[in-house]
Formats: C-alpha cells, structure tokens, sequence
C-alpha cells in the first residue's frame, strides 16, 4: 500500500492539523516527519479546540496510530505537557502513540543557544521561536546529537553531559547571556524518565512493514513549504525539509511508496516573524483579514502578517512538491472583503517573470495583481458548493486555471464539519 503526504504549501499555519483530523478515518497510520514544538496544529469539533505541537493530529481517532518519525525533534518537557492535556481528554491516547529511536531530543541547552544566537542577531533575527529547533537540527548534522534510543542506555548520562559541556563553551561565547541551567535540568529529566515508558520503536520497519501489511499511511508535515532548509526564503526558514523529500528522509520511506500528495494553502497569504513576503498588506485590509482569520500564531501567540494570495510561490511549491490535489483554507475569512487581489506575476529587477526568483529582497521585487469580484456570503453557513457564491466558484476557478491542480477540498471554518468535499 502507499503512502499519502500532507503538508503545507506556503509559510505555515496552513490548517494542517485539520486537514488531517478530517482525512484521518481513511488510514490505519498518521506520522508526523519533520519539525517539533514549533509547529502548531489546530483541531476544532464539538465545540472544543485543540492545538497539537509534536503529536500526530490523528491522535483523536480511535485505532489509528500515530507515529512520531525520526526526523522530528521532541522536548520531553513539551511533549509530556502536551501528553498530559491530551490524557485528560482521551484518555486512551497512549495505546496509539509511537515514538521513533531515531527522533532527535531538545536539550535545555538547545534553547538556550537558540536564544543567545537570536538576541545576538539583533535587527537581523530570523523570528525563530526559541524552542531549540534550531540547534537541535545543527547537532543531528553536526554528529552530536541525542536521539531518543539513546535515553535507553546504560551510557546515557555520560552522553547528555559531554554535549552540554561542548553547549556551555558555545553560551561562554555570548557575552552577558546569563543562564540557570540547573533549574531546567529538572523538569527535564523527569520528562525523559517519562519518556522511557512510552511505546519507543523502531519506526523503519515499523513503516515497512505496515506498508507490505496493506495499511493505510499518512505523512503529516510540519511548517510550509516555504519554510523548507533548501527551497525556503532562506535564510528566514526553519531548520528542516518540510516538502515532500523530508517525508522519505523523516520516516525512513522509499519515494516511489508515495502515491497521493495533498497540499494545503490559504486563500490569502501569512507569515509569523522576519523575512520577505512579497505581497503583504499594510494597511486597513491585511488588519481586516487578520482579525477576521484570528491570525495569531497557535504556538507563539505571535500575530501573524497577512497578504494577499500569491501564485507564483504556490505554483513553485507545487512543483517542488510534486502536488496531485489542493485543500483551501479560510475563503471565510475573505468574505466582505471587497474585490480580491492575486499576485500572478512579479517585476523582478525590471523584468516580468512568474517564477519565485532567488531573494525576495524589497527593491528588487514588486508583484503584479489581478484583481477579482468579491463576495459578502457567509460561507461559514454552507454546506455544499452548490451554496457558493459565484464569485467565490470563480475565485476557485482563477486558482485551479492558473496552477493547473484541482482544489478538491475547501475549509470554510475552523471545525471539522465546515469542510467541503469537491466534485
């Protein structure tokens, strides 16, 4: 059997989390492959919202199992707090949680170095999130790093403290960073004593032979594709391959085990913390859309920059991703908006180009819009796309005429039920 990828097309906050909690009675296996703490998936349904960090977001779902991949970093601390809020809501959770040996573990001195590194960055931080991603990430290509195999073995304190002893002459570095390392010591080895009694696998096999069993398996991403290390607006991204590629590296899967890539986009554009965002609205609109789509990060509560849609870098994360079917999100949120504008195009040191150029950099790029019809509808209030407004078909038109994927799902609100299935 495939395996089916989910992830996201712009610079996250997407709605993945729902997407996946939508799709997730189709598969036997829901694996998170990249990233950790820093992601945020929202889940809205029977009234109740759920914002998911490390875990799998088919974790609401009985007999499915949820798999966090080796190419996820964990902070035992966030991952047991998380654990906990889950437990007290299901509280069978555990029964269909799974851990890879080979995912990477945030030590306090990870977030701690991503700290000084950011505040030594000044006016040039790159908006991380301060949850050790980062170094982490440098660690495990560095050769240093700790994996989660390794806090079942005998050694395994004199492997933490031979890497925090090379960490402390790296913050020795920072001048004035001060630190009480010891206080967060605590917290955290009693997080890894609780992570030793989780279900802890090696998750290769596990996928291999899930896959030859004939069951179903979907990759969850973390973050968008615009964040990705490689194909980012570097050197504003984050530090893994948040494409299609990293779910074969995050999950230990061969590429030609793919089948159906599903990527998820908003009907506008955001962004949370620095970097270049061609099409961002400063004025009365971008705030309108922001308070309208509740846009404040899910994990740093953060307000997140908003813009209108732009079709060149969706296009190039289509591709990048080798995309079979589009989900939208939050065409609710454009409703009475007025005429909607899409980049379609940019003036790229003075010629008209509509790929995504090498740097985003504001003097070199302006974007070209076309503007389209409006609608004031509440789409909230629908339940098929026979109830759309026309303008709002022809929006989705425009988009499907453009990058050539069909837009086979469209969100109109936050809960599971507000999910339209297209013909």
């Amino acid at each position: 059997m495939a395996v089916d990828v989910l992830l996201g097309l712009q610079w996250g906050d997407e709605g993945k989390g729902k997407i996946v909690d939508v799709l997730t009675r189709k598969y036997n296996i829901i694996a998170r492959f990249q990233g950790g703490p820093n992601a945020g998936h929202t889940l809205e349904f029977e009234g109740k919202k759920h914002v998911l960090h490390t875990i799998p977001s088919g974790v609401f779902h009985e007999n499915v199992m949820n798999v966090v991949g080796n190419g996820v970093v964990i902070d035992p601390v966030i991952f047991k707090v998380e654990l906990d809020k889950l437990i007290d809501q299901e509280p069978h959770v555990l029964s269909r949680l799974k851990i890879s040996r080979k995912a990477h573990l945030i030590l306090p001195t990870h977030r701690l170095l991503d700290a000084a590194s950011e505040a030594a960055k000044g006016k040039k931080k790159i908006g991380s999130t301060l949850k050790g991603i980062g170094p982490t990430y440098m660690d495990k290509t560095g050769r240093n790093g700790l994996r989660v195999g390794d806090i079942q073995l005998d050694n395994f304190s004199e492997l933490y403290n031979a890497l925090v002893t090379k960490h402390k002459q790296l913050l020795a570095g920072y001048e004035g960073f001060e630190y009480d390392l010891a206080s967060l010591e605590e917290n955290w080895f009693a997080a890894v004593e609780y992570l030793r009694s989780l279900d802890i696998i090696d998750s290769e096999p596990y996928f291999h032979d899930a896959i030859a069993a004939g069951q179903t398996i979907l990759a969850e991403g973390a973050q968008g594709t615009l964040l990705d290390i490689d194909f980012g607006t570097y050197p504003f991204v984050t530090s893994s391959n948040t494409t299609c590629a990293g779910a074969c590296t995050g999950m230990g899967i061969a590429p030609n085990k793919i089948k159906n890539v599903y990527g998820i986009f908003k009907a506008y554009c955001t962004r949370v913390g620095s970097g270049p965002f061609p099409t961002e609205l400063f004025e009365e609109v971008g705030a309108t859309i922001q308070k309208n789509g509740h846009e404040f990060g899910a994990t740093t509560g953060r307000p997140r920059r908003c813009g209108w849609l732009d079709l060149p870098a969706l296009k190039y994360a289509i591709n990048v991703n080798g995309v079979t079917e589009l989900m939208m999100m939050k065409g609710d949120v454009l409703s009475g908006i007025g005429p909607i504008k899409v980049c379609t195009a940019y003036k790229y040191n003075g010629e008209v180009v509509k790929h995504l150029p090498y740097k985003l950099q504001e003097d070199l790029i302006e974007p070209i819009f076309t503007e389209l019809p409006g609608w004031d509808e509440d789409l909230m209030q629908m339940t098929s796309e026979d109830a759309f407004p026309q303008s709002f078909k022809d929006y989705i038109s425009f988009i499907e005429a453009e990058v050539g994927v069909p837009i086979t799902l469209v969100s109109v609100g936050p809960d599971r039920a507000q999910t339209i299935i297209r013909d």
